[in-house]
């Protein structure tokens, strides 16, 4: 079997530590990607606009697995250009992929989507697969998009969504803000501090697209993020202990809103609310976690 793995807007932080993360385990690595077309690292990068027909769909026939990562990215402020691209870019993508995955003589055995436990809203309450979705634009957005991917039906490809929760890596991702905040003695609870983290280790992440792609019992959606939530107040409590950091002032809520609109530039909802999640599917299909311990998580990701 072709063992080329083809990452759809796979250059981001996430799709560059899967990549790595496959190519260790053997596989081929093509990612498709806005920018030039080149070869580095023994990785192919291949240009595509994300919602056309180009040369790049020679790269599906026959591949071993499409990951899609594709989608503009929501740390951004909410204006309205900014919500049509997020939506287009992702509805666009999953459109574009299933008719070229559709029109292949030799489709791809699984074609898997990078989504978000976003879906949920802002909740305390534990959530499952199963749970009932909240309410607001990024809600909006996760079920038009899981709409599109499971719309068509490709008979030949298994399909699986894999919704990320907080993803924790190294040198990047949504944990390097944090640390640089814990770094210079900012990393103090934000807003109530009671909203939850579902928070993930990457290499958890990384093994959970491994399975995705080649255990054939996995189909539908999962929730992809660790057993052990916690709330801001605790995880942030934590990053400062692993950093042997001491105490560190709060942001009130109306400071969160100044900043986010005035120094970060993004919309004041990422760092104000959050989901209390569970991969509970995963658990069931018996997926072992490496870290679910937050602060043994921390240490491996932080410490020199």
């Amino acid at each position: 079997m072709n063992q080329t793995i083809v990452l759809a807007g796979g250059s981001g932080f996430l799709g560059k530590a899967l990549a790595t993360f496959l190519q260790e385990k053997g596989y081929k690595i093509v990612i498709l990607t806005r920018g030039a077309s080149h070869v580095r690292d023994q990785i192919r990068y291949v240009q595509w606009d994300g919602a056309s027909h180009g040369a790049w769909t020679k790269e599906i026939e026959g591949c071993r697995a499409v990951v899609n990562f594709t989608g503009k990215s929501v740390n951004c402020l909410y204006t309205k250009k900014n919500r049509e691209e997020i939506i287009r870019s992702r509805l666009d993508s999953v459109q574009i992929l299933t008719d070229v995955i559709a029109d292949c003589e030799h489709p791809p055995p699984v074609f898997i989507q990078a989504g978000s436990l976003a879906i949920f809203g802002d909740t305390r309450e534990k959530c499952t697969e199963e749970s009932p979705h909240g309410s607001g634009f990024s809600v909006e957005v996760c079920q038009q998009w899981e709409k599109a991917f499971f719309a068509r039906e490709l008979p030949q490809t298994r399909k699986v969504l894999l919704r990320i929760g907080f993803a924790l890596g190294k040198n990047g991702g949504a944990l390097e803000p944090l640390v640089h905040l814990a770094r210079y003695r900012l990393g103090g609870t934000v807003g109530a501090g009671t909203q939850f983290i579902s928070w993930l280790h990457i290499d958890d992440l990384n093994q959970m697209f491994l399975a995705a792609i080649e255990d054939e019992r996995l189909s539908g959606i999962f929730n992809a993020t660790g057993p052990t939530p916690v709330t801001n107040k605790e995880f942030m409590s934590t990053l400062r202990s692993v950093m042997n950091k001491g105490w560190a002032p709060p942001t009130p809520t109306p400071f969160v809103w100044i900043g986010a609109y005035l120094i970060m530039r993004t919309d004041p909802s990422l760092a104000l609310t959050g989901r209390n999640c569970l991969p509970q599917k995963l658990l069931d299909h018996g997926f072992a976690f490496a870290h679910s311990d937050l602060k043994t998580a921390l240490y491996d990701l932080v410490q020199d």
